[in-house]
């Protein structure tokens, strides 16, 4: 499906090919596209993703910038250092092993675990818990919803008057936790460790905003929350905000785009503007991955012709052990003529429906008919003409 913003809306002039040289290999995502928003560890997730068939659009929407060279995270450890601590929070394993990282750069490494250890480690869930204990540290608290209202919730049960306490942040400054803190009476150090920043490559990220639009990917994978707000943000700036959350909001399921996050805290961003996104029960990769597999099938159509079964799914048909490969557009105009097997759709309809905004006539929908056929080669009857009327999938149900 199509926007009329976008100035490449319309199906294209050819055919897609069959399928691509650099495919990857057929398995249960086969068919579907899906995005990649993710900066630490967006390898593993592509080629988790591509293992199982996926074709992968790659665009992180932040980037990492380690401050492990900033006066102001050594000026915070030295803080740290200056009187004995209460409270430690931890609360992202890659922040915790940068501070560690960065004490033992400066020297300053025994004194820092040594002033953990006389203190309550409270850390955000498991990867966090798990660089703690990694450092030679146990932990005094980890709430199971990895949320940072939970870890406040904790500390604040406490007597913070005259407490010292210190924050590792994660990204961006933690304003609001670090302020109901003080207003208990506690002298809070916050640790900034790294922060999050604009992406390396806004036009990746331009240009799965509009394959989103478009409907073009099946999914869009998140695995922070501000890789949720990064990707918003720049739709604000292409004037496409409201149509990305219109084509998440849909769901796979409805012909739109499914969003996945890795758990519930990342998914917040997406729940203020009214959107469920499809979370893992655990925020592991691997889970992520076997959600994907066992979500985005659900979208799938099962058509028969004649004694043949075909699935389509994503952009391709299956039929007798083969894929065959369709364009966006192919694809999205056999999707709306399954909704309803049988059913005549005039070329007005198909045009209003596949081709939303654009500027096409249903001249259109007749060339891309045409080439929906031809792709489909032995299968081309699937798509029938009704004389004078429009086009209807040759199918019971």
């Amino acid at each position: 499906m199509a926007t009329g913003r976008m100035s490449d809306a319309g199906p294209p002039a050819h055919p897609e090919p069959a399928a691509a040289a650099d495919d990857p290999p057929t398995g249960p995502l086969t068919g579907f596209t899906v995005g990649v928003t993710a900066a630490r560890r967006r390898d593993e997730l592509t080629a988790l993703l591509k293992r199982r068939g996926a074709r992968v659009v790659e665009a992180p929407t932040v980037r990492i910038v380690p401050l492990d060279d900033d006066r102001a995270l050594r000026g915070a450890t030295e803080r740290c250092l200056a009187a004995p601590l209460d409270y430690v929070v931890a609360t992202t394993g890659v922040g915790w092993r940068g501070w560690m990282s960065a004490a033992d750069g400066w020297g300053l490494g025994r004194r820092l675990a040594d002033a953990c250890r006389g203190a309550v480690v409270v850390s955000r869930g498991p990867k966090a818990t798990g660089a703690v204990r990694a450092s030679g540290l146990g932990e005094g608290f980890s709430p199971a919803s990895e949320a940072n209202d939970e870890l406040l919730t904790w500390l604040i049960a406490r007597d913070l008057r005259g407490r010292r306490v210190a924050v590792q942040e994660h990204g961006a400054p933690l304003d609001g936790f670090v302020a109901a803190l003080r207003e208990r009476g506690a002298e809070v150090i916050a640790v900034p460790v790294y922060r999050w920043a604009p992406p390396e490559d806004p036009d990746a990220v331009r240009r799965l905003i509009e394959q989103t639009v478009r409907r073009e990917v099946q999914a869009v994978t998140f695995t922070s929350a501000p890789a949720i707000t990064g990707f918003l943000d720049i739709a604000r700036t292409l004037d496409l905000h409201t149509e990305v959350l219109d084509a998440m909001r849909v769901g796979a399921t409805g012909g739109g785009v499914l969003p996945v996050c890795v758990g519930p805290v990342c998914a917040r961003p997406l729940e203020e503007h009214g959107i469920r996104p499809t979370c893992p029960d655990r925020g592991r990769l691997g889970s992520l991955i076997r959600t994907i597999v066992e979500v985005l099938p659900t979208s799938n159509r099962e058509l028969r012709l004649g004694e043949d079964h075909l699935v389509l799914q994503g952009n391709v048909v299956l039929v007798a052990g083969e894929c065959i490969w369709l364009s966006p557009a192919q694809s999205a105009l056999l999707r709306v003529l399954s909704d309803r097997p049988g059913h005549v759709l005039s070329r007005a309809e198909l045009l209003r429906r596949v081709w939303v905004g654009s500027s096409a006539d249903e001249h259109a929908v007749e060339a891309a008919v045409a080439r929906l056929r031809a792709v489909l080669g032995p299968y081309s009857g699937l798509v029938q003409t009704v004389l004078k009327r429009g086009y209807r999938l040759a199918v019971a149900s």
